[in-house]
């Protein structure tokens, strides 16, 4: 078989695919959790390509509710005002329709984000090592909880505390130093294997 036609096969399969997700979906959504750098929006657009489902940013939302980014709420106003709006704005895009959400790293802290997520979608947390996660955060300067002088212990300590959380996801999968298509057509086919079966045991319809 030739590359055209490989090539070929894939897109084949990633669309039939994609429509089993899209139809154990019924309207629902995709929920993309996990820590700072572990590629939540990019991962997200890719797998938006793939399935044909709008992407949305919650940090993007926040910042547009606001009308200031995210570090500067968090200078001004502190995190606990950050993550009450945050909390507000996941629930109304959630409310919005079907769509890829990724949401900020400490989203998913919030039990009753968390229910809501189960309850309007399917979660999948993105999981990362310290080394690629610091590789990856290194490259911005807008990451306000990583501001310390330590912020390789920060992050650990931040690993440390929400790991345990973030592993209540409905589905995991390696982010690692690979192109994002290799990981957006795993997440396809997690996503292909299990909704079923998640669909079923919540009585979706």
């Amino acid at each position: 078989m030739n590359i055209a036609s490989s090539q070929e096969l894939n897109r084949a399969v990633i669309a039939d695919r994609a429509s089993t997700i899209r139809r154990s979906l019924n309207n629902r959504s995709i929920v993309l959790v996990g820590i700072m750098g572990v590629g939540k929006s990019t991962i997200g657009k890719r797998l938006s390509q793939y399935l044909d489902i709008p992407f949305v940013d919650a940090d993007k939302e926040i910042e547009k509710a606001a009308g200031m980014s995210v570090t500067d709420i968090f200078d001004q106003f502190g995190e606990e005002a950050f993550r009450t709006g945050e909390k507000k704005v996941i629930r109304r895009l959630l409310d919005e329709g079907q769509k890829i959400l990724a949401t900020g790293g400490g989203a998913f802290m919030n039990e009753e984000t968390r229910d809501e997520i189960q309850e309007r979608g399917v979660s999948i947390w993105l999981k990362a090592d310290l080394d690629v996660l610091m590789k990856r955060v290194q490259r911005r300067s807008d990451r306000p909880l990583l501001k310390t002088e330590d912020p390789e212990a920060t992050m650990k300590a931040l690993l440390d505390e929400r790991n345990p959380v973030y592993a209540l996801a409905d589905l995991e999968i390696e982010s690692r130093t690979v192109s994002r298509d290799v990981i957006a057509s795993e997440v396809v086919d997690l996503l292909a294997e299990a909704l079923p079966d998640i669909a079923e045991a919540r009585g979706w319809k």
